[in-house]
Order: structure tokens, then C-alpha cells, then sequence
């Protein structure tokens, strides 16, 4: 079967690569059925401005409505499966142990359910409760917290609030310093399902490629950062992925 060439010279890049940096976004977890943030916003979710969603404020000024969109959302996870591509990297990074780190801008655990293990989380984990404030109660404890919509601390009244990063926030500075040192140190860049649109991730390619890293966009539609690749790959992460990584 006559395979297009720039699939074969991107697999001989990756396949090549002493270490692979891969960087992926909402379009990777779209293929499972996981709504991405702007699709989830239907139905009764519509009206609301997304940084009444997704930010402290708006989680301040109406805790239970933006605890209830999330509940909604986790439960969507929780019932997503990972996809043909979540398992060919996973499969991969098996096969190539500590030449392989993935950077994602997802909050969901495909990656780690697939069976990836070196995964670095941009934008945390909406699977994980955190407390809204820290350092009160010294501290508050989990373990008791007051169910509700959302929980809270029985001592306090901390709330409880989704491990997400959300608008105004940083990200986690262990984790893109992470993120930067290996762009900053692969040989090659993989970037799979991402708009390109959102920073500090989107640099990451610049970064990558700066320091002398091939680049391979892999995306169905064009991104805002494909200037920054050496090759497009056109198609989804669960079509062109199983036949990318396949073992030469």
C-alpha cells in the first residue's frame, strides 16, 4: 500500500528521535466523545459567559452552578473510553521507555487510562477536588468534607472546587517548566488536536522548533501554529496515530 510521503518522513523523524516531546489538545480527546470546553456550553449551559464557568470569580459569586456544569462534565469523562490514538502512544512510550513525554492541555485521564504514564497535565485534572483557598484550617481536610453542591469544610466553609486551571489563572509552574525544558531538549515534536490558540502551550512548538526540534502537526483543520511545523499531517489523532508509531 503506497503510504502519502509525509507520513513516511514523519515516522522516520519520530521513529529517529532520541526523545519525543508530544503535545496534545482538546481535538485528541474530541475523538473520544469528550466535549471540548466551548461544545460543552449547550443546552442550559449556553447563556452563561464562559468566565462565569471557568474562573474564581464566577466560582465565588454562584459556587453550586459552575460545581453542577462540572459534575456534568466529569460524569462525560467518566463514561469516555480512550480512543485508537490514546493507545498507539501509549503502546509506544512502552516500547520506547524514557524517550517519550507527553504534554497535554486536557483535563480528562485518557492518556493515563490508555496507559501512559509520562504525562505531563497543563491544565490539571477535572477528576481532582481541590480546595478553593489554601492554608485555612492548617489545613482543611478532605477527608471531611460536607457533601454538597459543592462540598465544603466542615470547620471553615473552604470550598471544595474541580482541580482545573482556570481563566486568571497560572498553570502548575512544576509542570510547564517541565514542559518547556523538553521542548527546549527533544528531538522531535509531535502536536496532535490542538487549535494552537491557547498559551503558554501553543509556544510550545515555537520553542521546539527554535531549538532545532523537527515539528509534525498532526490535525484534521489548520491551527494558528502550523508556520511552525516542518510537516502537516491532515486527519485525526485515532486514524493517522496507530499507522505513525507502528513499529518499522
Amino acid at each position: 500500500m503506497n503510504e502519502p510521503a509525509p507520513l513516511r518522513e514523519a515516522r522516520a523523524w519520530v521513529h529517529g528521535a532520541g526523545t519525543l516531546a508530544v503535545l496534545t489538545g482538546a481535538g485528541m480527546s474530541a475523538e473520544s466523545g469528550i466535549a471540548t470546553f466551548r461544545d460543552a456550553q449547550t443546552g442550559l449551559w449556553a447563556k452563561f459567559d464562559p468566565a462565569q464557568l471557568a474562573s474564581p470569580e464566577g466560582f465565588r459569586t454562584n459556587p453550586s452552578l459552575v460545581w453542577d456544569w462540572y459534575a456534568e462534565r466529569r460524569k462525560g469523562v467518566q463514561r469516555a473510553l480512550p480512543n485508537a490514538g490514546h493507545v498507539a502512544l501509549a503502546q509506544y512510550e512502552k516500547t520506547h521507555l524514557g524517550r517519550v513525554t507527553i504534554v497535554t492541555q486536557n483535563v480528562d485521564d485518557l492518556h493515563q487510562r490508555a496507559g501512559s504514564t509520562d504525562v505531563i497535565r497543563l491544565h490539571g485534572d477535572i477528576l481532582q477536588d481541590v480546595w478553593l483557598d489554601t492554608g485555612r484550617c492548617r489545613p482543611c481536610d478532605m477527608s471531611r468534607a460536607v457533601p454538597g453542591s459543592p462540598p465544603r469544610c466542615a470547620a471553615c466553609g473552604n470550598l471544595v472546587r474541580p482541580g482545573v486551571v482556570w481563566f486568571g489563572e497560572m498553570l502548575p509552574a512544576e509542570a510547564l517548566s517541565r514542559a518547556e525544558l523538553l521542548a527546549q531538549s527533544c528531538d522531535a515534536m509531535l502536536v496532535i488536536g490542538t487549535s494552537g490558540a491557547v498559551y503558554p502551550a501553543a509556544g510550545l512548538a515555537h520553542t521546539a522548533r527554535r531549538a532545532g526540534a523537527k515539528v509534525i502537526i498532526l490535525n484534521p483543520e489548520p491551527s494558528e501554529i502550523d508556520d511552525e511545523a516542518h510537516l502537516l499531517l491532515r486527519g485525526t489523532a485515532a486514524r493517522i496515530l496507530p499507522a505513525l508509531l507502528q513499529t518499522e
